[in-house]
């Protein structure tokens, strides 16, 4: 693993304790994304994305997201082995932006059909994501979009040197 998995405290998941392939599950918490003094993301209908070695990856109904802020990210593609091919898109607020800061699975794989109309944030690319309340840190590295909060523990893959865990 290259560093000692922590142990969790009350309260806390490990993501060495996520599956591989991931599990997606529905969410309740308060997800909100701000970028530029904008309120571009908020719901209560999130679903988390848990793999091992990753903190969760929060994806929003497209209904609860604020499309005049979004563009499409131009020759922006990716593809997952387990979700499929990804799309992104820019965020755009008066004369800031955020280049591919967000992204989703139009035709996600048969497992992640509930992911089809929802979007995905990077908190490294916006202003602020919010769970329950609470600020997240952003997953280190520039591949991965995870959003570190008190309730789950590491270590994270995405620092240099990861990349092989």
């Amino acid at each position: 693993m290259g560093s000692e998995r922590i142990k969790p405290g009350p309260g806390q998941e490990s993501v060495w304790d996520y599956p591989r392939p991931p599990r997606i599950e529905p969410s309740t918490k308060h997800i909100v994304v701000s970028f530029h003094g904008q309120i571009i993301a908020e719901t209560q209908r999130a679903y988390r994305v848990l793999e091992t070695s990753h903190p969760p990856v929060y994806y929003i109904p497209k209904e609860d997201v604020n499309p005049g802020f979004l563009r499409n990210a131009v020759g922006k593609r990716t593809f997952c082995e387990w979700k499929g091919p990804a799309v992104y898109f820019d965020i755009v607020v008066g004369e800031r932006s955020s280049k591919a800061a967000a992204w989703s699975y139009p035709q996600p794989a048969p497992a992640f059909r509930a992911l089809r109309d929802c979007l995905a944030f990077y908190p490294s690319r916006v202003d602020e994501c919010r769970v329950d309340g609470e600020v997240v840190e952003a997953q280190p590295g520039d591949f991965y979009g995870g959003w570190i909060t008190q309730d789950v523990v590491g270590p994270f893959k995405g620092l240099p040197g990861t990349l092989g865990w």
